[in-house]
């Protein structure tokens, strides 16, 4: 691979590129890092070591491996594993170690691997009770791996690694080559092996297994033209050369189940040897929600004659899917049965519940005829996507050995969950989920916008109500998802490691075992960080306009989050070793980077438009900043496509993403519309002032501040700017003395910001006014008006809770100052998930609705407030739906002791409400008190239903102003009260 140093970076890399990163003492730090054990198994507890310990067993030591044992007649995955175990070693220390398959071919140090029925020397072990595989005998996909003394005659140390079945000793081969280094991601990713001159296994017992969710695996889909175009330049096709290094990865992941490629692509057509070396890797095959009977949407369009109609081209179709299963009979699978339209859409309003149970009655005999066994002994699913859920709400049943594989509503909510009646079904419940997709609002399939505490607090949801049997992820072009794509199967794997609580912790060993532990935390910062940033409106769905440009100094503060943490993504690139460098951009810089570029391209789009209605004379400088955006977006992409690991991953980053104009895709990404204006040849100033379009002299209103309290102690800006092709000057006074101004005077060329702000220890208490005066050389004056607030109670160091502050309150959902819990479920909070801060939500998710009486759980708010009267709650919640059937999703709202009022965050069902919700990333509802009184009062949030996932609050008394993300909090000083019972 072509050193890093080497390769032109884009225009908008260089600048932040330090020479200091190839001096030789940083060099020679890298190395001392490079050297010391960088991976570990993710979660897992570490039993490999890069030293020879007494007791230990010996991989490698002095350029000698341990030999490696696994029986010929052991599954053909697990013989091929072992190979790869094999180069992983080498990879690692450079030795190799030999593979030996005759068990009477003993090596004083063995690696014993197999499969319990299936390795000779395993199942003698067993019956010897030399080992005791109780722990996983007769478990699905479950390992052991052991260290055992003289376990056999000439064998003084082994490593025992015994499966329970075919996927379990693979998995316990995998477990073993990620701890002594080679991280799943070593091909997909460019994750780099690093030396170790001796690997040893501590002495004792690691067992794994069985996972949480029966079937695990991905979705290869929307996946042109980025997937399609690389594979067809490195591969030729979706071939099996291709799907073996997706083989390989998924069982590295501890996955199973694959849905493949499908938009112009047939899985078993294109290639013959894809269908055999899945069966022979371990790889359980599908085929998609919309694809029944293991036949492509592609095959139809090659095969088929006549209507895809099943009431007019029954016949045909019969025979169209029994030559799918015919094929396919002979290796692992889950058949997909019932039937949507042609090409993933609806079936036609003509479609009716009797023929459907029809059509699967069909299928379920022709699994019978083709399989030549009860259909009832087949793993098949039912995918209740989109109208299908609703044939099943409307009595529609298949078998209960069918899985009914539940769906998300496309973008991460899921929309139904088993009752405990159908928990019942011997076929149980799944999910199909969502990672990217193609259709309404806006199809999003560039990168990852997918903060793992929103999949963490769905998929926990689907674990709690049963939904256990398979768990599928749309990964669109797999390659930017690599790190919520393991996140999701690591929790199909196994659950119960990760708690709401360890979400940071796996961020931070993810980030640890791909580029060592020296700067985990702070990669793991902005792999977090990004993601959460990128949730907030997803990059497809950004338009000039997004964020407020007056209000809040939104855009601003959007722009600056998303430099400084494309900032620290760079000073990170910087410090690495250069072998690492490749992963990294792939993973954590250009994600990052490119998010960042994008973000600030619509805000400077949109200031541009903003400028050039106050005629400003910067507004044709911002028109070329927006053009260099533009170009450096096109840049990264450039970069990562033809020369980020010597042009390895060409056209993985051809998705457009610029310009959407309706639900698909721009066929080439479109530069936002900007504005460029005649600057006439006079000196001319104007004035524009924070929280107003408007701009001075000219406009009708005069100009004002928004509010000053002694709370916040803000302060604002006045923008003085230039009209003309000349500079002039300005003086700003003040009609205060308590009022201050950052520059009382200055020559502007272009524009100039000056900060107002109060000296509060010399304002007068209560509500008083002033004013600052500008006035220029070029013989404008504007005068700008400001308000301040003091009030002689509640002191700021006195305070008790939230302050109302120019009209509202804004409160992050953590900020509570009291948490009632009730006798059996509770308010917890989940880190890091929402828009803003962290989010509150009830605990167990499977507790029963509460009625609004005294002891239901509650979040309480204690606030003070200065202008009583009408008050609007707005709560600000997760767009999560109604998966209880026959139940909204409620909650209740008070202030003090008046009656809760019920809200049903979905009692809008609409499309326009729900597409709101999806591009808003959260959905928002509102209530409507009376405030009688000023000072303290109490805003008390009440649990109705469990899946209520609170973000903030937002109470308006009248002076919130439009914003994306909503008024920042308001100040507040919490004497945190202990939860109550």
């Amino acid at each position: 691979m072509q050193d890093t140093f080497d390769k032109p970076l884009p225009l908008a890399i260089l600048p932040a590129l330090a020479l200091d990163v190839i001096k030789c003492s940083t060099l020679i730090l890298f190395c001392v890092f490079a050297f010391s054990p960088k991976v570990a198994a993710l979660g897992q507890p570490r039993y490999v070591e890069s030293k020879n310990n007494p007791g230990a067993f010996v991989i490698v030591h002095q350029n000698h491996a341990a030999t490696v044992y696994v029986d010929a007649n052991d599954y053909p995955g697990v013989v091929r594993a072992v190979d790869d175990l094999q180069n992983d070693i080498k990879k690692v220390t450079g030795a190799t170690a030999d593979i030996v398959h005759d068990p009477e071919n003993h090596a004083p140090s063995l690696i014993l691997i197999g499969t319990l029925g299936k390795s000779t020397m395993i199942d003698r072990l067993v019956r010897e009770r030399s080992i005791d595989v109780t722990a996983i005998s007769g478990k699905w996909e479950s390992f052991i791996i052991r260290t055992l003394a003289h376990p056999l005659p000439g064998v003084r140390s082994a490593l025992i690694i015994a499966g329970s079945d075919k996927r379990g000793t693979i998995y316990g081969v995998y477990d073993l080559s990620e701890q002594i280094g080679v991280s799943p991601w070593y091909w997909w990713a460019d994750v780099p092996v690093h030396h170790q001159a001796t690997l040893s296994v501590k002495p004792g017992i690691y067992t794994q297994g069985p996972p949480s969710v029966k079937y695990r695996g991905i979705f290869l889909n929307d996946e042109a033209p980025a997937l399609t175009g690389w594979v067809k330049e490195k591969f030729g096709n979706y071939n099996h050369e291709f799907y073996a290094k997706i083989f390989e990865l998924l069982l590295r992941l501890k996955a199973n189940y694959l849905w493949p490629a499908m938009w112009n692509n047939a899985f078993n057509e294109d290639d013959p040897l894809n269908s055999r070396l899945a069966d022979e890797y371990g790889i359980v095959m599908g085929t998609s929600h919309h694809e029944p009977m293991m036949r492509a949407q592609q095959e139809w369009k090659r095969h088929g004659d006549g209507p895809w109609d099943y009431s007019k081209n029954g016949s045909f179709l019969r025979e169209f899917w029994q030559q799918g299963l015919q094929r396919n009979k002979d290796s692992e699978s889950i058949v997909t049965i019932g039937m949507r339209g042609d090409g993933d859409l609806p079936m036609s309003e003509a479609a009716n519940i009797a023929l459907l149970e029809q059509i699967v009655g069909d299928q379920r005999s022709i699994l019978a005829q083709v399989y030549q066994r009860d259909p009832s002994s087949i793993p098949q699913d039912w995918a209740l996507y989109k109208e299908v859920q609703e044939y099943y709400e409307r009595g529609m049943r298949v078998p209960d050995d069918v899985t009914l594989l539940w769906c998300d509503d496309n973008w991460g909510n899921i929309r139904r969950l088993p009752t405990p009646e159908e928990r019942k079904r011997e076929g149980g419940a799944g999910i199909y989920y969502h990672f990217d997709y193609v259709g309404d609002p806006r199809s999003y399939k560039w990168i990852n916008t997918n903060p793992i505490p929103k999949v963490w607090e769905q998929m926990n949801l689907a674990l709690n109500y049963g939904a256990d049997r398979i768990w599928i992820v749309n990964v669109g072009d797999l390659k930017p998802m690599e790190f919520p794509m393991e996140f999701f199967l690591s929790l199909g794997w196994n659950f119960p490691r990760w708690t709401k609580e360890s979400i940071g912790e796996f961020t931070r060993l993810w980030a640890s075992r791909e580029f060592g532990p020296q700067y985990a935390s702070q990669i793991a910062e902005v792999l977090a960080t990004y993601g959460k940033y990128n949730a907030r409106r997803k990059p497809e769905l950004l338009d000039p306009g997004t964020y407020s440009l007056i209000n809040y100094r939104e855009a601003d503060k959007v722009v600056a989050d998303f430099r400084a943490l494309s900032n620290k993504a760079e000073e990170l690139y910087r410090k690495l070793p250069a072998e690492e460098k490749d992963a990294f951009y792939e993973l954590v810089l250009y994600p990052t980077k490119a998010s960042a570029v994008l973000n600030e391209l619509y805000v400077t789009a949109d200031k541009n438009h903003l400028y050039a209605s106050q005629a400003r004379t910067s507004t044709n400088v911002l028109a070329t900043t927006a053009e260099a955006l533009f170009r450096s977006d096109a840049e990264l992409s450039a970069y990562y496509n033809h020369t980020l690991a010597g042009g390895k991953w060409n056209h993985i980053m051809d998705q457009t993403h610029i310009g959407y104009t309706f639900w698909n895709e721009p066929p080439v990404n479109n530069m936002p519309a900007l504005a460029n204006i005649q600057v006439p040849d006079v000196a001319n100033m104007g004035i524009a002032v924070e929280s107003s379009e408007l701009a001075w002299p000219g406009a009708g209103s005069e100009p004002s501040l928004p509010r000053f309290d002694v709370f916040n102690q803000q302060n604002s800006y006045i923008d003085i700017f230039s009209r003309g092709r000349y500079p002039f000057t300005f003086t700003a006074s003040t009609s205060q003395p308590w009022i201050h101004v950052s520059e009382a005077h200055g020559e502007v060329d272009q524009e100039k910001r000056i900060w107002i702000s109060v000296d509060w220890l010399h304002a007068p208490q209560g509500s008083v006014s002033g004013s600052v005066s500008i006035s220029s050389s070029s013989g404008q004056q504007v005068t700008v008006k400001l308000d301040a607030f003091h009030p002689t109670a509640p002191s700021a160091q006195e305070l008790d809770g939230f302050v109302e502050t120019d009209g509202y309150v804004s409160i992050e959902a953590l900020h509570y100052t009291r948490k009632v819990d009730g006798v059996s479920a509770g308010w917890e909070k989940i880190e890091d998930l929402g828009r803003t801060l962290s989010a509150m939500t009830v605990f167990p998710v499977t507790a029963k609705s509460v009625a609004l009486a005294p002891g239901a759980p509650c979040l309480e708010y204690k606030m003070y407030v200065f202008h009583p009267g009408t008050a609007v709650v707005e709560a600000i919640l997760d767009p999560t739906l109604d998966f209880v059937p026959g139940r909204g999703l409620r909650y209740a709202v008070s202030f003090d002791d008046e009656s809760p009022q019920m809200i049903d965050v979905l009692r809008d069902k609409s499309s326009k409400a729900w597409s709101t919700s999806v591009k808003d990333s959260v959905r928002k509802s509102r209530s409507t008190h009376t405030i009688a009184t000023p000072g303290y009062h109490i805003l008390k949030f009440w649990m109705v239903d469990p899946g209520v996932v609170l973000q903030k609050l937002v109470v308006d008394f009248g002076g919130v102003r439009p914003s994306y993300l909503g008024p920042p909090e308001t100040y507040h000083l919490i004497h945190f009260t202990e939860p109550s019972h």
